[in-house]
């Protein structure tokens, strides 16, 4: 067994990977950036190494500085958690040459399925359909202009080494595509360290259905679970839940089965995830995550199996420890995780919130799990992911799990920041959820949002200088108690006790583009890096109309005109960091 495992990430699947291996007697290691020097994962490690810089590539995807910890910790073990070097081959054959185990599957696995073009390929010699596309990079927007022709618009662009809807766009005109093309290559660069892209038809109301699968060095591959993870927004994951429900008979057992021939084709082991898109009774290979997935909780609390516990046992060797159908006899009930991001969902904008979390107590009860890399106090940076936590809840059924998980949403209380938490509770409480009617694009298309994150009829009006939050405090009328909302300056002294504090839109923000009357000041809404300006000096620009393009929290953004006119200042350059609520363009 193994001794002492270094787990290569940081937040909330640092902080798994940490506890799943104390339980198993074995030491661990934290790495960290300057700004996690007291992050959760660092205070519950065994030890922990510095490795200097404040972005991800300044410290954790800098090769140099993690095999300098990994040798100086001895460990004999890497954890990738996701994101990050999970999907890194070259990471992993640096590893393996240390003489340490890597704690996922085989490089060329990673090579093969990690590259969502050869990824496609193995499919098909597994025998499992896929959504029409390029089986090669694409080398010029020209390409995916030629693509779009023949098989029609929208199409997908698609970072080729990324996941979790970082890198990708969709293009609906020619048009749009060389933007669309440089964006995903810039998110690309800046998540997962390389830029290449492919395209692929667009389906147009698709399901998102994957395959749980696990692998030993025995050659034994067991699919575990199937989860739909179709309500989603920016192609993100929202609200994720197992098993995968309302599908045909025999169509989930088809799809776990072309997924452990996909997996075999490549002779794969450990952890990993195959992404399918169902619609119309259909169902087409999307890609593989060769790592353990950010919604692996829901597997976990249907079977009971531990999948960490799992990889560190495939990684020292030994054989899978139950077949495929012991692992189906385990299966029971429903679970529903709901990704607390630190987002501002007001109106369905969805804008990142990073900040200080001043207060966070997250629910309890049966069937109830939270996993997370944050504690109050704990702060949110612009530089990495916006997950505060997982909230993870198992039911009997499928209904009792959505309305187990509504209370549990209720009772959570976030300070310091906006998060999804408005908008999760949106999703379950919708018939369309209930019903699985819903699609990938539901949240974006269907979902009513607009009430959230908006002050109620009569409450006071506020300014660019003063932006209005919601807060909750507690009185008592002739002994009872009553909890009360109110609209007030951010900067008032009302404490917050309720998850429905969340921040109110600065007016100025321009990211709304042109309701109402602008001042054409436009403020970025949350603090972050320009990457690109796309106006000049003198130039005539419309209300809504992009001016800059600001990355936070590794999505960029686009910030707009608030009112129409012409450009009299820009205040920013590329690479410039701002904050929140600075003015980065003015408008006469």
């Amino acid at each position: 067994m193994l001794k002492k495992i270094l787990i290569a990430n940081r937040g909330e699947i640092a902080v798994r990977v940490i506890r799943a291996a104390r339980e198993m007697g074995i030491a661990t290691v934290a790495v960290y950036s300057e700004l996690d020097r007291n992050a959760l994962h660092v205070r519950l490690a065994d030890e922990a190494y510095a490795l200097g810089g404040q972005t991800a590539a300044e410290s954790y995807i800098n090769t140099e500085a993690i095999l300098k910890a990994i040798k100086d910790s001895g460990a004999d073990a890497v954890h990738p958690g996701y994101g990050f070097f999970s999907e890194n081959a070259e990471f992993a054959r640096a590893i393996t040459a240390m003489g340490v185990q890597f704690i996922g599957p085989p490089p060329e696995a990673i090579d093969e399925m990690g590259d969502k073009v050869s990824s496609r390929k193995a499919a098909l010699r597994g025998g499992a359909p896929i959504v029409p596309g390029t089986t090669e990079f694409a080398q010029s927007a020209q390409e995916i202009v030629d693509f779009g022709k023949e098989f029609g618009w929208p199409v997908a662009i698609k970072a080729a080494y990324g996941g979790g809807g970082r890198g990708m766009k969709v293009v609906h005109s020619e048009a749009e595509v060389q933007e669309a093309m440089d964006s995903a290559q810039r998110e690309a660069k800046n998540f997962f360290g390389r830029d290449e892209v492919y395209v692929e038809r667009y389906l147009t109301w698709p399901r998102h259905i994957e395959v749980q699968l696990v692998g030993d060095k025995h050659g034994n591959v067991v699919w575990v679970s199937t989860r739909d993870c179709s309500a989603q927004r920016r192609h993100q994951k929202l609200v994720e839940e197992a098993p995968a429900p309302g599908l045909p008979d025999g169509v989930e057992d088809a799809m776990g089965a072309a997924a452990v021939k996909a997996a075999k084709a490549v002779g794969y082991y450990n952890a990993g995830t195959v992404e399918f898109i169902y619609q119309d009774g259909e169902f087409f290979f999307l890609e593989m995550n060769t790592r353990l997935q950010v919604e692996h909780p829901v597997t976990e609390v249907i079977t009971g199996i531990d999948l960490v516990e799992w990889q560190i046992r495939v990684a020292a060797g030994e054989k899978l420890p139950m077949t495929q159908e012991e692992v189906r006899a385990r299966q029971s009930g429903a679970a529903i995780e709901i990704r607390i991001n630190a987002e501002n969902p007001a109106g369905g904008k969805f804008l990142p919130s990073p900040g200080p979390i001043t207060k966070l107590v997250p629910p309890d009860g049966f069937g109830v799990r939270f996993d997370s890399g944050y504690e109050s106090g704990d702060e949110i940076s612009q530089y990495y992911d916006n997950l505060v936590g997982k909230l993870i809840v198992w039911g009997k059924d499928r209904p009792t799990a959505i309305a187990r998980t509504l209370r549990c949403l209720n009772e959570m209380v976030v300070e310091g920041i906006a998060t999804t938490i408005p908008a999760d509770i949106a999703i379950l409480e919708h018939p369309d959820f209930a019903a699985v009617t819903h699609s990938t694009k539901w949240v974006e298309e269907v979902l009513d949002l607009s009430h959230i994150g908006t002050a109620p009829v009569g409450a006071p009006a506020g300014d660019d200088d003063a932006p209005l939050v919601q807060r909750q405090t507690t009185v008592e009328v002739n002994g009872r108690r009553f909890d009360v909302k109110l609209w007030v300056p951010e900067s008032a002294g009302v404490a917050a006790s309720s998850p429905a504090k969340k921040k109110a839109p600065r007016s100025a923000s321009g990211a709304g583009g042109g309701g109402g009357a602008g001042t054409g000041k436009v403020a970025v809404p949350m603090q972050g890096t320009i990457v690109k300006v796309l106006v000049e000096v003198g130039q005539s620009v419309e209300a809504g109309q992009s001016v800059v393009v600001l990355e936070a929290m590794k999505m960029e953004n686009q910030i707009e005109a608030d009112k129409s006119g012409v450009v009299k200042a820009i205040n920013v350059s590329p690479g410039d960091t701002v904050g929140a609520g600075d003015v980065v363009v003015v408008i006469e």
